[in-house]
Protein backbone atom coordinates (compact mmCIF):
# COMPACT_ATOMS: atom_id res chain seq x y z
CA UNK A 1 0.00 0.00 0.00
CA UNK A 2 1.72 3.24 -1.12
CA UNK A 3 2.26 5.65 1.45
CA UNK A 4 3.16 9.59 0.60
CA UNK A 5 3.43 11.90 3.75
CA UNK A 6 4.85 14.70 2.19
CA UNK A 7 7.37 12.72 0.67
CA UNK A 8 7.29 14.85 -2.58
CA UNK A 9 7.42 18.67 -2.69
CA UNK A 10 4.13 20.35 -3.21
CA UNK A 11 3.39 21.91 -6.78
CA UNK A 12 4.73 18.48 -8.22
CA UNK A 13 1.47 18.13 -10.47
CA UNK A 14 1.85 22.11 -11.38
CA UNK A 15 0.99 23.48 -14.71
CA UNK A 16 -2.22 21.26 -15.32
CA UNK A 17 -5.49 22.16 -16.64
CA UNK A 18 -7.73 20.86 -14.33
CA UNK A 19 -12.12 21.24 -13.47
CA UNK A 20 -13.24 21.48 -9.96
CA UNK A 21 -16.82 20.25 -9.57
CA UNK A 22 -18.17 21.19 -6.07
CA UNK A 23 -17.46 24.20 -4.44
CA UNK A 24 -19.11 23.88 -1.25
CA UNK A 25 -17.44 24.41 2.31
CA UNK A 26 -14.81 21.45 1.52
CA UNK A 27 -14.35 21.85 -2.56
CA UNK A 28 -13.97 25.66 -2.13
CA UNK A 29 -10.67 25.33 -0.40
CA UNK A 30 -9.09 22.21 -2.24
CA UNK A 31 -9.84 24.24 -5.83
CA UNK A 32 -8.02 27.21 -3.98
CA UNK A 33 -5.14 25.23 -2.93
CA UNK A 34 -4.84 23.85 -6.76
CA UNK A 35 -4.74 27.27 -7.47
CA UNK A 36 -1.66 28.25 -5.09
CA UNK A 37 -0.21 24.97 -6.69
CA UNK A 38 0.19 26.17 -9.66
CA UNK A 39 -3.04 24.60 -12.07
CA UNK A 40 -5.51 26.38 -14.28
CA UNK A 41 -8.36 25.93 -12.30
CA UNK A 42 -11.63 25.41 -14.15
CA UNK A 43 -14.62 25.23 -11.61
CA UNK A 44 -18.20 24.67 -11.58
CA UNK A 45 -21.16 24.92 -9.06
CA UNK A 46 -24.73 25.54 -9.15
CA UNK A 47 -24.50 28.35 -6.32
CA UNK A 48 -23.27 31.36 -7.70
CA UNK A 49 -22.16 32.51 -4.44
CA UNK A 50 -19.70 29.46 -4.44
CA UNK A 51 -18.88 30.66 -7.94
CA UNK A 52 -18.13 33.94 -6.73
CA UNK A 53 -15.94 32.84 -3.89
CA UNK A 54 -13.72 31.13 -6.49
CA UNK A 55 -13.43 33.14 -8.88
CA UNK A 56 -12.35 35.49 -5.63
CA UNK A 57 -9.56 33.08 -5.63
CA UNK A 58 -8.45 32.56 -8.53
CA UNK A 59 -10.43 30.02 -10.28
CA UNK A 60 -11.86 30.62 -13.86
CA UNK A 61 -16.27 29.58 -13.28
CA UNK A 62 -18.30 28.15 -15.97
CA UNK A 63 -21.64 27.31 -16.31
CA UNK A 64 -21.69 23.65 -16.30
CA UNK A 65 -19.87 21.34 -15.45
CA UNK A 66 -19.30 19.97 -18.82
CA UNK A 67 -18.07 23.07 -20.06
CA UNK A 68 -15.37 23.33 -17.35
CA UNK A 69 -13.98 20.03 -18.31
CA UNK A 70 -13.71 21.26 -21.68
CA UNK A 71 -9.90 20.45 -22.26
CA UNK A 72 -8.82 19.29 -19.35
CA UNK A 73 -5.81 17.13 -17.71
CA UNK A 74 -8.15 15.96 -14.53
CA UNK A 75 -10.93 16.61 -13.40
CA UNK A 76 -11.77 16.85 -9.29
CA UNK A 77 -14.85 16.75 -7.80
CA UNK A 78 -16.42 17.03 -4.07
CA UNK A 79 -20.27 16.57 -4.46
CA UNK A 80 -23.27 15.50 -1.78
CA UNK A 81 -24.11 12.18 -2.77
CA UNK A 82 -23.89 9.04 -5.01
CA UNK A 83 -26.47 9.50 -6.75
CA UNK A 84 -25.22 13.42 -8.02
CA UNK A 85 -21.78 11.77 -8.29
CA UNK A 86 -23.11 9.45 -11.10
CA UNK A 87 -25.44 11.70 -12.40
CA UNK A 88 -22.74 14.29 -13.32
CA UNK A 89 -20.06 11.79 -14.28
CA UNK A 90 -22.51 9.84 -16.69
CA UNK A 91 -24.24 13.38 -18.12
CA UNK A 92 -21.66 15.76 -18.48
CA UNK A 93 -18.09 15.03 -17.28
CA UNK A 94 -17.66 11.71 -19.29
CA UNK A 95 -17.93 12.94 -22.99
CA UNK A 96 -17.10 16.04 -22.04
CA UNK A 97 -13.12 15.36 -21.20
CA UNK A 98 -10.48 14.45 -23.43
CA UNK A 99 -9.62 10.61 -23.47
CA UNK A 100 -6.25 11.07 -21.36
CA UNK A 101 -7.77 13.02 -18.52
CA UNK A 102 -8.01 11.91 -15.37
CA UNK A 103 -10.63 12.00 -13.03
CA UNK A 104 -11.09 12.17 -9.35
CA UNK A 105 -14.04 12.00 -7.37
CA UNK A 106 -13.57 13.06 -3.53
CA UNK A 107 -17.20 12.99 -2.35
CA UNK A 108 -17.73 10.76 0.34
CA UNK A 109 -20.75 7.97 -1.18
CA UNK A 110 -21.34 4.56 -0.79
CA UNK A 111 -18.96 1.40 -2.22
CA UNK A 112 -21.28 0.52 -4.77
CA UNK A 113 -22.15 3.90 -6.56
CA UNK A 114 -18.37 4.66 -6.88
CA UNK A 115 -17.69 1.37 -7.88
CA UNK A 116 -19.96 2.19 -10.79
CA UNK A 117 -18.78 5.24 -11.78
CA UNK A 118 -15.34 4.10 -12.04
CA UNK A 119 -16.66 1.56 -14.07
CA UNK A 120 -18.59 3.74 -16.59
CA UNK A 121 -15.52 5.64 -16.88
CA UNK A 122 -13.27 2.70 -17.96
CA UNK A 123 -16.49 2.00 -20.48
CA UNK A 124 -15.06 5.45 -21.98
CA UNK A 125 -11.74 4.86 -21.83
CA UNK A 126 -11.24 6.89 -18.99
CA UNK A 127 -8.84 6.62 -15.59
CA UNK A 128 -11.09 6.94 -12.11
CA UNK A 129 -9.86 7.13 -8.38
CA UNK A 130 -12.68 7.33 -5.22
CA UNK A 131 -10.26 9.61 -3.23
CA UNK A 132 -12.64 10.76 -0.57
CA UNK A 133 -10.92 12.78 2.61
CA UNK A 134 -10.73 12.89 6.18
CA UNK A 135 -9.66 16.14 7.92
CA UNK A 136 -12.84 18.60 7.47
CA UNK A 137 -13.08 22.15 6.44
CA UNK A 138 -10.14 23.50 8.79
CA UNK A 139 -7.79 20.75 6.49
CA UNK A 140 -9.64 21.72 3.23
CA UNK A 141 -8.79 25.39 3.23
CA UNK A 142 -5.17 24.40 4.77
CA UNK A 143 -3.71 21.71 2.11
CA UNK A 144 -3.82 18.86 5.36
CA UNK A 145 -6.19 16.64 4.15
CA UNK A 146 -5.87 12.94 3.55
CA UNK A 147 -6.68 11.10 0.90
CA UNK A 148 -7.47 7.41 1.05
CA UNK A 149 -8.04 6.49 -3.15
CA UNK A 150 -9.43 3.48 -4.54
CA UNK A 151 -8.81 2.48 -8.22
CA UNK A 152 -5.97 0.74 -10.43
CA UNK A 153 -2.08 1.45 -9.85
CA UNK A 154 -2.14 3.57 -12.75
CA UNK A 155 -4.83 5.67 -12.11
CA UNK A 156 -3.18 6.14 -8.66
CA UNK A 157 -0.19 6.94 -9.86
CA UNK A 158 -1.63 9.83 -12.23
CA UNK A 159 -4.14 10.86 -9.71
CA UNK A 160 -1.31 11.07 -6.47
CA UNK A 161 0.66 14.26 -7.48
CA UNK A 162 -2.90 16.11 -7.74
CA UNK A 163 -4.10 15.02 -4.34
CA UNK A 164 -0.58 15.88 -2.69
CA UNK A 165 -1.10 19.64 -3.78
CA UNK A 166 -4.50 19.13 -1.38
CA UNK A 167 -3.17 17.13 1.19
CA UNK A 168 -0.89 15.65 3.97
CA UNK A 169 -1.40 11.96 2.99
CA UNK A 170 -2.17 10.14 0.06
CA UNK A 171 -2.57 6.81 0.80
CA UNK A 172 -3.83 3.41 -1.70
CA UNK A 173 -6.26 1.53 -0.48
CA UNK A 174 -6.71 -0.77 -3.42
CA UNK A 175 -9.12 -0.91 -6.50
CA UNK A 176 -12.25 0.84 -6.93
CA UNK A 177 -14.54 1.44 -4.13
CA UNK A 178 -12.10 1.04 -1.73
CA UNK A 179 -11.07 4.43 -0.71
CA UNK A 180 -15.12 5.07 0.05
CA UNK A 181 -14.84 1.43 1.48
CA UNK A 182 -11.79 2.79 3.87
CA UNK A 183 -13.55 6.51 4.65
CA UNK A 184 -16.75 4.54 5.95
CA UNK A 185 -15.43 2.34 8.27
CA UNK A 186 -12.42 5.36 9.70
CA UNK A 187 -15.62 7.44 10.35
CA UNK A 188 -17.64 4.57 11.83
CA UNK A 189 -15.26 4.14 14.42
CA UNK A 190 -15.22 7.84 15.04
CA UNK A 191 -18.28 7.68 15.98
CA UNK A 192 -18.03 4.78 18.07
CA UNK A 193 -14.93 7.04 19.88
CA UNK A 194 -16.86 10.07 20.16
CA UNK A 195 -19.74 8.64 21.62
CA UNK A 196 -17.54 6.38 23.92
CA UNK A 197 -15.27 9.46 25.04
CA UNK A 198 -18.47 11.42 25.79
CA UNK A 199 -20.01 8.97 28.10
CA UNK A 200 -16.85 8.61 29.73
CA UNK A 201 -16.93 12.64 30.65
CA UNK A 202 -20.26 12.22 31.66
CA UNK A 203 -19.75 9.55 34.08
CA UNK A 204 -16.22 10.76 35.59
CA UNK A 205 -18.07 14.72 36.07
CA UNK A 206 -21.18 12.62 38.12
CA UNK A 207 -19.11 10.94 39.93
CA UNK A 208 -16.88 13.81 41.29
CA UNK A 209 -13.73 13.83 39.04
CA UNK A 210 -12.81 17.20 37.65
CA UNK A 211 -12.68 17.05 33.53
CA UNK A 212 -9.36 18.19 33.32
CA UNK A 213 -7.80 15.75 36.02
CA UNK A 214 -9.66 13.14 34.28
CA UNK A 215 -8.54 14.37 30.55
CA UNK A 216 -4.67 14.38 32.31
CA UNK A 217 -5.14 10.61 33.35
CA UNK A 218 -6.78 9.38 30.14
CA UNK A 219 -5.21 10.75 27.71
CA UNK A 220 -1.94 9.14 28.71
CA UNK A 221 -3.87 5.43 29.44
CA UNK A 222 -5.03 2.85 27.85
CA UNK A 223 -8.65 5.06 27.16
CA UNK A 224 -6.69 7.50 24.82
CA UNK A 225 -8.36 8.17 21.59
CA UNK A 226 -8.08 10.68 18.53
CA UNK A 227 -11.64 11.94 20.08
CA UNK A 228 -10.00 11.90 23.65
CA UNK A 229 -6.50 13.65 22.62
CA UNK A 230 -6.81 15.90 19.92
CA UNK A 231 -10.95 16.46 19.87
CA UNK A 232 -12.33 16.74 23.33
CA UNK A 233 -15.66 17.11 23.71
CA UNK A 234 -15.50 19.28 26.55
CA UNK A 235 -14.70 22.71 26.23
CA UNK A 236 -11.94 24.32 27.99
CA UNK A 237 -10.53 20.83 27.91
CA UNK A 238 -7.42 19.49 26.06
CA UNK A 239 -6.18 21.20 22.40
CA UNK A 240 -8.67 23.60 21.24
CA UNK A 241 -11.68 22.18 19.36
CA UNK A 242 -15.29 22.99 18.09
CA UNK A 243 -16.53 22.53 21.49
CA UNK A 244 -14.41 25.73 22.41
CA UNK A 245 -16.44 27.28 19.92
CA UNK A 246 -20.14 26.17 21.11
CA UNK A 247 -19.27 23.55 18.64
CA UNK A 248 -19.91 25.45 15.76
CA UNK A 249 -17.78 24.46 12.44
CA UNK A 250 -15.53 21.18 12.44
CA UNK A 251 -17.38 17.95 11.32
CA UNK A 252 -21.31 18.35 11.13
CA UNK A 253 -23.79 15.74 13.20
CA UNK A 254 -25.69 15.76 9.66
CA UNK A 255 -22.11 14.37 7.79
CA UNK A 256 -21.56 11.87 10.92
CA UNK A 257 -25.35 10.14 10.65
CA UNK A 258 -24.31 10.25 6.41
CA UNK A 259 -21.01 8.61 7.04
CA UNK A 260 -22.56 5.92 9.74
CA UNK A 261 -25.75 5.06 7.30
CA UNK A 262 -22.87 4.82 4.55
CA UNK A 263 -22.04 2.17 6.58
CA UNK A 264 -24.52 0.38 7.74
CA UNK A 265 -25.60 0.11 4.27
CA UNK A 266 -22.16 -1.33 3.08
CA UNK A 267 -22.30 -3.46 6.24
CA UNK A 268 -25.82 -4.94 5.04
CA UNK A 269 -24.86 -5.88 1.75
CA UNK A 270 -21.21 -7.70 3.06
CA UNK A 271 -23.34 -9.40 5.32
CA UNK A 272 -21.53 -8.10 8.37
CA UNK A 273 -23.23 -7.40 11.65
CA UNK A 274 -22.18 -4.08 13.05
CA UNK A 275 -23.79 -3.32 16.92
CA UNK A 276 -22.07 -0.96 18.06
CA UNK A 277 -22.20 1.10 14.32
CA UNK A 278 -25.79 0.32 14.23
CA UNK A 279 -26.27 2.14 17.78
CA UNK A 280 -23.78 5.00 17.05
CA UNK A 281 -26.02 5.46 14.26
CA UNK A 282 -29.39 5.70 16.00
CA UNK A 283 -27.59 8.39 18.78
CA UNK A 284 -26.97 10.63 15.73
CA UNK A 285 -29.81 10.02 14.37
CA UNK A 286 -32.26 11.15 17.31
CA UNK A 287 -29.47 14.01 17.99
CA UNK A 288 -29.77 14.92 14.61
CA UNK A 289 -33.88 14.94 14.31
CA UNK A 290 -33.30 17.51 17.55
CA UNK A 291 -32.19 19.95 15.37
CA UNK A 292 -28.35 19.16 16.01
CA UNK A 293 -27.43 18.66 12.42
CA UNK A 294 -25.52 21.76 11.85
CA UNK A 295 -23.84 21.01 15.45
CA UNK A 296 -20.26 19.30 15.52
CA UNK A 297 -20.47 15.78 16.24
CA UNK A 298 -18.46 16.05 19.49
CA UNK A 299 -21.21 17.91 21.18
CA UNK A 300 -23.38 14.94 21.36
CA UNK A 301 -21.85 14.83 24.66
CA UNK A 302 -25.02 17.40 25.42
CA UNK A 303 -27.33 14.34 25.29
CA UNK A 304 -25.17 12.95 28.33
CA UNK A 305 -24.87 15.70 30.53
Amino acid sequence: MPLSRNAKPRGRGADMKIAFIGLGNMGGGMAANLVKAGHEVRAFDLSEAALEAAQAKGCATFSSAAEACDGVDAVVSMLPNGQIVLSAYTSQVIDAVPRDAILIDCSTIDVATARETAAKAREAGLDMVDAPVSGGIAAADAGTLTFMVGGSEEAFRRAEPILQDMGKAVIHAGDAGNGQAAKICNNMLLGIHMIGTAEAFALAQKLGLDPQTFFDISSVSSGQCWSMTSYCPVPGVGPKSPADNDYQGGFATALMLKDLKLAMEAAQTAGAEMQMGERAREIYEAFDRDDNGGLDFSAIIRTLQ
